[in-house]
């Protein structure tokens, strides 16, 4: 019987007795240290050993070499035909967001998928809720699982570098929505600076003076982008921008519910209200109907990403259609393009927003 216990250290138990008639023990045969049992005596996972020992710059120098010492210290062999298996195609692309509940990301999704469909590919779905270790969770899963490309609306707190190293180890990455600064990877998103610029500019061409800016986060591209696009149009119009109510953070429609009486207790109070997206609008227009003010009659509520629903709405509400279709369709031919071989990672393609004028801001300021 092979020797049950390969671990370092580890006792060999007697050899069986030869042949009849020959009692000179056999020298004890040691099974094949695996992948799994090298993992266990590290305490790290089969993921990362194997990684480690394809010197794939997503594990830590220092972890790399303790991984590489061992294997060589412990006989490990690495099998080098089943890695080459493993570098084969999995028809498979990995897809994270931050809000896959936002219908908007629901409508990339599905130009995504068809796109993808057309070259047999399937599509993984992450829901990473701005956690960034979420986010590698889900990347570290697509690695193990050989999948062929990356799709990624990045969590708050990515580092470029981060990006950088996935596209090192040869995984094909997108980054839709938002950018970051220094990424070796292809960007498609909308036109944040100026959608937003456009849709304060007809506010003020209604006459508002008072227009606040709610919600957004801060520290991605998309938040601090929209609202410099609000800053500058007021600050083009001679409106202090200082004096306006400027709330961040907000994302969701729950989050525009329960800013309404932050909304109606500012002074000045707003006559107009900028969200940072359409769940954000969605929220606050049932709010407002609770407070007894109509959103366009009593104060225009505007949203940004024009989901489905949003002209179809009561009111009909304001938004910015930022290409949610468009964005899918150029990130899949995008990401299929490096699976391919070809080299796209300085593109950033812009979607140019289109303004929809409806019922939620068709009225001037109140009073």
């Amino acid at each position: 019987m092979p020797d049950n216990d390969n671990r370092p250290g580890g006792k060999t138990q007697p050899a069986a007795a030869g042949p009849a008639g020959d009692d000179a023990p056999r020298p004890a045969r040691r099974g094949r240290l695996t992948l799994s049992q090298l993992a266990q005596t590290l305490n790290v996972s089969t993921a990362t050993i194997s990684l480690a020992l394809r010197d794939s710059p997503l594990v830590a120098e220092a972890t790399r070499e303790r991984v590489q010492q061992a294997a060589r210290e412990l006989g490990y062999i690495y099998n080098r035909s089943a890695a080459a298996l493993r570098t084969a195609r999995s028809n498979v692309i990995g897809v994270a967001v931050h809000d896959i509940l936002n219908p908007y990301f629901a409508e990339i999704f599905r130009a995504l998928e068809d796109a993808l469909g057309e070259k047999d590919q399937i599509v993984f779905i992450c829901n990473h809720r701005d956690d960034v270790e979420r986010q590698r969770v889900f990347t570290r899963a697509l690695l193990q699982h050989r999948a062929d490309g990356l799709v990624l609306c990045p969590s708050v707190g990515t580092a470029s570098e981060e990006i950088n190293r996935l596209v090192d180890t040869g995984l094909p990455v997108t980054l839709i929505c938002r950018d970051l600064p220094g990424v070796n990877a292809p960007v498609v998103r909308g036109d944040d600076v100026t959608g937003a610029r456009m849709l304060t500019r007809q506010l003020i061409d209604q006459g508002h003076r008072h227009i606040a800016m709610i919600g957004g986060r801060r520290e991605s591209s998309s938040g601090v982008q929209r609202r410099a696009g609000w800053v500058a149009a007021l600050e083009e119009a001679g409106i202090d921008v200082q004096s306006q109510l400027d709330v961040p953070e907000l994302m969701t429609r729950a989050d525009g519910f329960e800013a309404v009486d932050r909304i109606l207790a500012h002074r000045p109070r707003p006559t107009a209200i900028f969200c940072f997206n359409d769940m954000i609008a969605r929220g606050l227009v049932e709010a407002l109907r609770r407070a007894g003010l109509d959103a366009g009659p009593d104060i225009a509520v505007a949203g940004y990403d024009d989901i489905i629903g949003a002209a179809a709405s009561t009111p009909s509400l304001t938004s910015v259609n930022n290409g949610a279709r468009e964005i899918g369709e150029r990130a899949a031919r995008m990401v299929l393009a490096q699976i391919s071989g070809e080299s796209v990672a300085s593109e950033r393609v812009l979607i140019a927003p289109t303004l929809k004028l409806r019922e939620s801001t068709a009225e001037g300021p109140a009073g």
